[in-house]
């Protein structure tokens, strides 16, 4: 499994890709498989350890330059090729995305990639499309529409151990914000939706180096330690007693989230969940139900005072029966056994598809894209 560098894996604190990642070989170990985690030396997996850097990147003093983090990646990447050049594993988990990727044609070995983050970026696009023939794995099916012609072979929500979270039957009378403090997870919004309200809001999460000015400019004056109140970064003990004691958690989110793995999280302490309707929410929260699906803030807002009609043990159910460890481990690991064969029976190991152009931002450009099967067979025809 290659992780990304910027966190732990697990994370200490706040990393979605990190934790989900470890879960995964959490539950393969447990079933008997030999997992080895690419990741930083600081970390402490459910798996065999390669560290790839002495410590997590994040932690460097240079980390507030997108640059030096963005080459830290890339330096990492070639570390991670020397690694599988001299090893030989059955399957190699791609979680970097587009990045590594691009470095396909060098691992000779099967592959697949997990996509963790939204499928709008235009020149990521590019990339993705140039390997669309590659095995991919969804976190939503929403998360495929801007990209549908990729060659997805299994759509797996992302899981938590659910038996680490604590039921709550009663919550605390506050709402909760738990994520990272940038514009489009929607923090000045929950923000608005607690003055309106009336209620008190306790808001967790990473502000990252890079986000440290928007965050001084539209949350900071508004914290009053009152009903207002920031906790920062939160580790598995206080996420769990801030999810459980919550009556609700906000999404206020304006962008297309592939998966918000703190919904998953607060179902599991038996928290509904109020949510902008984008991404994957709809897939997750079950209108009435589990929580609230809105358009916008308004929404919210009078969602607020319907929240008693949420049966607090129907979240729970949730998590067990859609959103656990066993159940995404499962997925992977045969999705593992699918890619293998199919690496097998063709005895092709390149990335597995091609465009004859390159789509340019913004232009729709008809591309002819060849599977890996269909260029498989050729090769054994001559």
């Amino acid at each position: 499994m290659i992780v990304p560098w910027e966190e732990t894996t697990p994370p200490r604190k706040y990393g979605g890709i990190e934790l989900v990642a470890n879960n995964i070989a959490y539950r393969l170990k447990e079933s008997g498989h030999d997992v080895t985690m690419l990741a930083t030396g600081d970390s402490e997996p459910d798996a065999k350890l390669l560290p790839i850097f002495e410590e997590s990147t994040r932690e460097l003093p240079q980390s507030s330059d997108r640059v030096v983090r963005e080459a830290y990646t890339f330096l990492g990447i070639s570390r991670v090729i020397n690694v599988l050049r001299k090893q030989r594993f059955d399957i190699v988990h791609n979680h970097l995305g587009w990045r590594f990727l691009m470095f396909r044609d060098q691992v000779r070995q099967p592959m697949i990639t997990t996509i963790h983050l939204s499928l709008d970026n235009k020149y990521e696009q590019d990339i993705y499309r140039r390997f669309a023939g590659h095995p991919f794995v969804s976190i939503s099916k929403s998360q495929r529409e801007p990209m549908p012609e990729l060659n997805y072979v299994k759509n797996i929500y992302n899981g938590i151990r659910v038996t680490d979270f604590t039921y709550q039957k009663e919550h605390d009378g506050y709402l909760a914000f738990l994520g990272s403090f940038t514009a489009h997870k929607g923090p000045d919004k929950a923000i608005e939706i607690a003055k309106k309200t009336g209620k008190k809001l306790i808001m967790a999460g990473k502000v990252d180096p890079l986000k440290v000015r928007w965050f001084d400019k539209h949350i900071k004056p508004h914290i009053d330690d009152d009903q207002i109140k920031f906790i920062g970064e939160l580790d598995h003990v206080e996420k769990n007693k801030l999810l459980g004691g919550a009556e609700a958690l906000l999404m206020p989110i304006s962008w297309r989230e592939p998966f918000g793995l703190v919904m998953a999280e607060a179902f599991a302490c038996g928290t509904p969940v109020i949510a902008t309707r984008l991404g994957s929410a709809p897939e997750v929260v079950k209108h009435g139900k589990t929580g609230f699906l809105c358009d916008d803030t308004n929404c919210m807002i009078k969602c607020v005072k319907q929240i008693p009609i949420i049966d607090r043990a129907n979240c729970r159910k949730e998590a067990v029966n859609r959103f656990s460890t066993k159940k995404m481990a499962k997925s992977y690991a045969d999705t593992y056994r699918q890619v293998i064969a199919e690496e097998k029976d063709y005895r092709f190991r390149n990335h597995g598809g091609f465009v004859n152009k390159i789509k340019k931002s913004g232009e729709i450009t008809k591309t002819k894209v060849i599977s890996t099967k269909e260029r498989a067979k050729s090769r054994l025809k001559r």
